[in-house]
């Protein structure tokens, strides 16, 4: 008992790094495969691994018409139009730091349309650590935002607005898993979410892309943390704080992620952190504290 409350006590840090460790998986595996045709494999992998352990665990799956669409439907958008539209968007020219604005908008549209569509109240203090934390990762995305010129914004109109379509996406997924999929055991609707994914996002990367994928070492060890650590561990973890908790507290973990991203960056690839950046660091940490509290 005890170390399963400590488990639920840690399992936002837990989360917070997995999900922050995508953004390097996205540049490694930009190098060697096409974004939507690495997903589709991702998907498929992922779908397959989760299948085979419910059917080893004789794990119950979905019954009825209802739960099954309830499946496709946050499969849809969690998975095939939240990644696909994002790591589409940056393939396609959106700059890293306008991409990590944009998804700093789920908490805020999480807790706009929390009180209407799951009764959530969202309470001042809990305001106030939501737009702080916006505004931190303002700060620590600062660097990344200065190089882009206010002119060729005009080139990557569309890189936007599929990113945006990708954030309303998530944020209404996980409003949608929180309302509908309330029980149910989560490996078999993962497993039938990642199945659904991959029937979407295959017959995209069939048309948009010419499917190119180098099979290599760095390949598979990147294709392997994408699906054990990201598929199954980081959104496993997503899923089942959506379900214990709050989901407006949930998503402002995700302002945690650019935090991350950037310290990734600064022990691996060595790049400095400037004194706005750490500054930024601070708010947004001070944010989800705040945006988090019960």
């Amino acid at each position: 008992m005890l170390d399963s409350a400590l488990f639920l006590r840690f399992t936002p840090v837990i989360f917070t790094f997995l999900w922050s460790s995508g953004w390097v998986v996205a540049g490694y595996s930009a190098l060697y495969a096409d974004a939507l045709t690495f997903l589709a494999i991702r998907f498929a992998c992922a779908g397959v691994l989760l299948a085979g352990l419910a059917f080893a665990l004789r794990a119950p799956w979905p019954k009825g018409r209802r739960a099954i669409i309830d499946c496709i439907v946050t499969g849809v958008l969690l998975h095939a139009a939240y990644l696909g539209g994002l790591w589409w968007a940056i393939r396609n020219g959106l700059p890293t730091g306008i991409s990590g604005l944009i998804a700093g908008l789920q908490p805020i549209l999480t807790a706009l349309f929390a009180p209407a569509l799951v009764g959530e109240r969202i309470s001042p203090i809990r305001w106030v650590g939501i737009l702080c934390g916006f505004l931190g990762i303002a700060l620590v995305l600062e660097p990344k935002l200065v190089g882009v010129e206010p002119a060729a914004l005009l080139g990557i109109v569309l890189p936007v607005a599929i990113n945006v379509l990708a954030m309303l996406a998530v944020t209404f997924g996980s409003f949608y898993q929180k309302a509908r999929i309330v029980s149910g055991d989560l490996r078999t609707v993962t497993a039938m979410q990642y199945g659904t994914a991959f029937i979407v996002t295959l017959p995209f990367a069939w048309a948009l892309e010419p499917m190119r994928i180098e099979w290599n070492l760095t390949m598979i060890l990147v294709l392997a943390w994408s699906v054990l650590a990201l598929s199954l561990g980081g959104v496993g973890l997503y899923l089942m704080m959506i379900r214990r908790g709050a989901i407006s507290r949930v998503s402002t973990f995700l302002y945690l992620v650019p935090v991350l991203v950037a310290g990734e960056a600064w022990i691996l690839f060595g790049e400095a952190l400037s004194p706005v950046q750490i500054a930024g660091v601070v708010v947004t940490v001070v944010g989800v504290v705040l945006a988090s509290r019960k």
